[in-house]
Parts: structure tokens; C-alpha cells; sequence
């Protein structure tokens, strides 16, 4: 080793010591007489000391001649520091350096590598290489190896066993768009890249290995966002001989054991709610429950007294801002603007003050008496200084509007603290969904999801408008408002797949040549088995308290499924092209 120590590990412990440390320049400070230098690696920072006379001449040129990145090598003996730093770990110690050596120069970097660094998102990306030598940025990706090394123990202590899935898979019709790879082994035939390892941790289940798990890579050709990239991991997880609360206790286990180890936070027993009460009291199947503020209807009260929007409209329904009634009409207007902005798509809201005298004040007094908004205010459970805010039209899609509303004000208000958490499972989903304009139902998890009545799901023809009203045997983990996890109980019998296949509109043909080799082994004794995935980014993202998956990614995509850094995807030789029967891609 060049080195004896990291510029992280030493300490008053090791005063008078000879060592000699390797790292990149941080700062450079030149007073004449006395040079002072901070070298860095990933462990820490150590203040060097370059005094004329007591070190080489050529130690003193080679500390003159360092700049920002350099790489050095630096011996020396560890002295008590008289200004001690007790912002660092190293700050009672200084190296009184006797010789230094220029390992490798190193060019101005294109911004500055510390803790608030001046450089932008697309910058950074470019250089990610250099971004990864920051302290935040290293502490991320630190923190995602203590969650990976956590799971790992948790599940081997109760006999999972990590078994690797193939990569190159066959491309299947549901779900989102696969990334294809041509053959060249097999003109004019394709692999795909796995959207999940679901298919091969079942043919698991059917091999005998009853406790699966794989710390994976996935891929999914999307639109992206801040919490999506189009290479993802997962903690992909498979059972068999379980039921639902088996599964439930198994990985609400391995919450509880991560949010202790990782956060030092003990969790208490994890909540539930059905799909049915999430959608119907926060508007969306991911509730964040850090606070109330949860929706009531108000249909049966407000319609009828001749306000037209509310009389037109499939549901009425809203919010309490606690203390909020002293709202200014700026405030509330900011709030009007919000909701009718597209990515929200509301009309318009009604707003009712609950004055801190009881008098209630609204944007609709024109129809409505002062006794009909106390019954509101009833209804709503609200109190004087509160705030009613109300939406209406089609039902769903104005649960949906009232959702966004509800966590605009859980952010104005500072009821979203990103250290605290709430843990819940979300449990019966429906197990289908019926697309008006392909006149066809679609599984609303995946097609080997298990329907909790199997009895009543096999009785009902395909076109039976009744399948909407089956549950699938699922379950969501949902943290904060984020969706971190999601899995069923799966099919295991070749009748009940068969029967799913058809409802979803598969030929037997079709099933046959897209999922043949699972229908067969069905037939070999498939136990019972249920599984599920975590996405493993999005975790650590939620344990450092950030809403970007991004830092948390050695090597990221950008928002447009780019490689700023290697320049990918680019186009490639038309040799390669031809060689794997793929014609040249039309230019523009």
C-alpha cells in the first residue's frame, strides 16, 4: 500500500506517529514561510503542514506546484493541531510533512468540489466522476451500500437464498415498453432486457427454492421523472407455502429492521388501509398520512340550492386547512391558481372561512345561508379559524385534484417533514381495470396476480362488467406518500392462469407463446407462493431525505434517458447494424 492511514482515520491517539497518507488536494493555503494543505479521500480530510526549514526544499516546490484535485503522497508525523476544528473528525491533529510527492495533476475542475458545490444538475452529470468525490454525494451512495449490506442480513437470517436471474428474456406484451436487444446468433429475433425478474422468481417456487430473493437490476423503457430512471434496482422477494399475512409480517419486517439500523428509528406497528378508503379519504392509492386532512363529501348538502356547478357534478367534496381562515384573498387566489393549473385540471374551487367569531364567510354566499355552511362546517369536523376548501365534478377525477390540493397545503403548511415517516400498507385492490377505449380489462398489478375470490373470478365470462368488482390478493408498501413496494399473491394453478389470460384478452395461442413455458410448469407442482419487490433506489432516497433517486445512483440517467458523461445512447457503426440484421435506423 502507498498508504499507511486514511485522511479520515487519524487522531490524538496517533500523536507522534510517522505516516504517510494519499489523497486529493482540497485547499491550498500559502502564507510564505508555511504552507497548509487539506487532502481528501472518501474517508475524510486531513490538514497538512509544510514548514521551511523542516521540510525538503523539494517538498515545499511540490506543495507550491499543487493545485485543486492533485493527487499527492505525503509523509510525515502526526502533530496536536494548535487551531483545532471540531467540525472535523480530524480536527485535533495536524501532519507535520517532511516529504510530498506529485502522484498525478490534475486540471481546474469545472466546479467546485465541496459540500455546496457551484456546479448545476446537467454539469454535474457531465462529471459525475468528480460530483462522486463530494461529501453529500459520497454519504448517499454510503448509505445505499448500508441498506443493500441490512437487507442482505435480514433475509439470510431467515433462509432467503440470493439466486441471479437472466438478463437477456424474452419480451412480453404487458406492462411497460421493454428495452429490445437484437440477435445476432438470430437474425431478425430480439431479447429483452427484464422489467422485473416476476416470470423466473415463480419457476423458482415450482423448482423448490422457497425462500428467493435478488438485489436486481430492471428496465423499463418510460417517460422519466425525479424518482425514475430507465435502469432501476429492485429487492425482488418470492415465498413459497404463504399467505398474505405471512408476507405482510415477513417485509413489514424487513422495514422495521432497515428504519432500525439504517435511521436508528424504531417503528411502531405498521398501518393498513384498503385500496377503497385510500381512494375515497386522500384521493390517491399512495396516501401520505404524516397528516389528516382527510376528504368529506359534501354531494347530498350542497346541491339543490341552485348553484350549477355543484348541482352538475358526479361528487362535492374537499379539505380542512386548520387555522387557516385568516387566508388573505392573495393566498387563496394562489391556491385557485393551483388547482386549475394542468398538471391539476380543476375548474375552479370553492372556499368557506369559519371566522374566529363563528360566523362563516364563503365564495359562494349567493346561494347558500349561513345555517347551510354551519352544516358544512359540521360535516367537516371543522372548528373557528379553519379553512374549507371544496372541488366537484366527475368523482374520480376530482379525488385526484383534491389530492394534489391536499399535499400543496400539507407543504405550505410544513406538515410534510421529510424526518418524519409513516409507514403503511395499502391492501384489496381491484384486481382489474376496464380500458374504455381498447374495450378490455387490464390487470391492475400483473397478469399472475392472484384474485382473492378465485371461486367467483372463474365463474365470470370475460365481458362480465362483475370482474371489476374482485380484488387481487396485493399489497403496496407505501412511505411518506411514496410507493416503495408492491406485490400479490400469485396464480399457481394452470386453470386459474388460463382463465386470467383470456380475460385479458390473450388468444390461447397467444398465452401459449408468450407464457407457455410457465403454464407447463404449473404442471409439475407449482406451491402456493406470493412475493414482493422493493425499489431499492427509491428507498434510500426516503432514508436520506430526498425526493431524487438520482443521488443515489452512481451513474445516473438525466430527465431524458441520457448519459451526459459517456455521450449514450448513440448511434452506432452500420456494420454492427447489419451484422445483427437490424436495418440502419431513417434519418430525420
Amino acid at each position: 500500500m502507498l498508504r499507511t492511514h486514511t485522511c479520515g482515520e487519524l487522531r490524538s491517539t496517533h500523536i507522534g506517529q510517522s505516516v504517510t497518507l494519499c489523497g486529493w488536494v482540497a485547499k491550498v493555503r500559502d502564507k510564505g514561510g508555511m504552507i497548509w494543505l487539506d487532502l481528501r479521500d472518501r474517508y475524510g480530510i486531513t490538514q497538512l503542514i509544510l514548514e521551511e526549514g523542516k521540510a525538503s526544499a523539494a517538498s515545499i516546490e511540490a506543495a507550491r506546484k499543487a493545485g485543486r484535485e492533485f493527487v499527492l503522497k505525503a509523509t510525515g508525523t502526526v502533530i496536536e493541531r494548535l487551531a483545532k476544528n471540531a467540525k472535523m473528525l480530524t480536527g485535533d491533529i495536524e501532519i507535520r510533512i517532511e516529504s510530498i510527492e506529485i502522484l498525478n495533476p490534475a486540471k481546474i475542475p469545472p466546479f467546485l468540489i465541496e459540500d455546496e458545490t457551484d456546479g448545476g444538475d446537467e454539469l454535474r452529470m457531465k462529471y459525475r466522476y468528480l460530483d462522486l468525490r463530494r461529501e453529500p454525494v459520497r454519504q448517499n451512495l454510503l448509505l445505499r451500500h448500508n441498506v443493500s449490506k441490512e437487507t442482505r442480513n435480514y433475509l439470510d437470517s431467515l433462509n432467503f437464498i440470493d439466486v441471479e436471474t437472466p438478463v437477456l428474456i424474452k419480451s412480453t406484451p404487458e406492462g411497460a415498453r421493454d428495452f429490445i436487444v437484437p440477435s445476432r446468433m438470430n437474425p431478425g429475433q430480439f431479447y429483452a432486457l427484464p422489467q422485473s425478474p416476476q416470470t423466473f422468481k415463480q419457476l423458482l417456487m415450482v423448482s423448490g427454492f422457497d425462500r428467493y430473493f435478488q438485489i436486481v437490476k430492471c428496465f423499463r423503457d418510460e417517460d422519466l421523472r425525479a424518482d425514475r430512471q430507465p435502469e432501476f434496482t429492485q429487492i425482488d422477494c418470492e415465498m413459497s407455502f404463504v399467505t398474505r399475512e405471512d408476507i405482510l409480517e415477513v417485509f413489514g419486517g424487513l422495514t422495521k429492521h432497515l428504519f432500525k439500523k439504517i435511521k436508528g428509528i424504531d417503528l411502531p406497528e405498521i398501518k393498513r388501509m384498503s385500496y377503497d378508503d385510500a381512494m375515497k379519504y386522500y384521493g390517491c392509492d399512495k396516501p401520505d398520512i404524516r397528516f389528516d386532512m382527510k376528504f368529506v363529501e359534501l354531494t347530498d348538502l350542497a346541491q339543490g340550492k341552485g348553484f350549477p356547478v355543484f348541482d352538475s357534478a358526479e361528487l362535492v367534496v374537499g379539505i380542512v386547512a386548520e387555522k387557516c381562515a385568516g387566508y388573505t384573498r392573495k393566498e387563496v387566489d394562489e391556491l385557485t391558481d393551483f388547482v386549475k393549473r394542468p398538471q391539476v385540471g380543476a375548474k375552479g374551487m370553492v372556499y368557506v372561512r369559519y371566522n374566529e367569531d363563528g360566523t362563516l364567510k364563503s365564495s359562494v354566499d349567493k346561494f347558500y345561508t349561513e345555517e347551510q355552511l354551519k352544516e358544512w362546517a359540521v360535516r367537516f369536523g371543522a372548528k373557528p379559524g379553519d379553512l374549507m376548501l371544496i372541488l366537484s365534478g366527475v368523482a374520480d377525477k376530482t379525488r385526484a385534484q383534491l389530492n394534489n390540493l391536499r399535499l400543496e397545503m400539507g407543504t405550505r403548511l410544513g406538515l410534510r417533514d421529510k424526518d418524519k415517516y409513516e409507514v403503511l400498507w395499502v391492501l384489496d385492490f381491484p384486481l382489474l381495470e376496464y380500458n374504455e377505449d381498447e374495450k378490455r380489462w387490464f390487470a391492475m398489478h400483473h397478469p399472475f396476480t392472484s384474485p382473492g375470490d378465485i371461486e367467483a373470478f372463474m365463474k365470470y365470462d370475460a365481458t362480465s362488467p362483475s370482474l371489476g368488482s374482485i380484488y387481487a390478493n396485493a399489497y403496496d408498501l407505501v412511505i411518506n406518500g411514496v410507493e416503495v413496494g408492491g406485490g400479490s399473491i400469485r396464480i399457481h394453478d394452470k386453470t386459474v392462469q388460463n382463465k386470467m389470460f383470456e380475460v385479458l384478452g390473450f388468444t390461447q395461442e397467444e398465452a401459449q407463446k408468450q407464457f407457455g413455458f410457465l403454464l407447463e410448469a404449473f404442471e409439475y407442482g407449482a406451491p402456493p407462493h406470493g412475493g414482493i419487490a422493493f425499489g431499492f433506489d427509491r428507498l434510500c432516497s426516503l432514508f436520506g431525505g430526498q425526493e431524487s433517486i438520482r443521488d443515489f445512483i452512481a451513474f445516473p440517467k438525466n430527465t431524458s434517458g441520457r448519459d451526459v458523461m459517456i455521450d449514450s445512447p448513440s448511434e452506432v457503426n452500420p456494420k454492427q447494424l447489419e451484422e445483427l440484421s437490424v436495418a440502419v435506423a431513417i434519418k430525420k
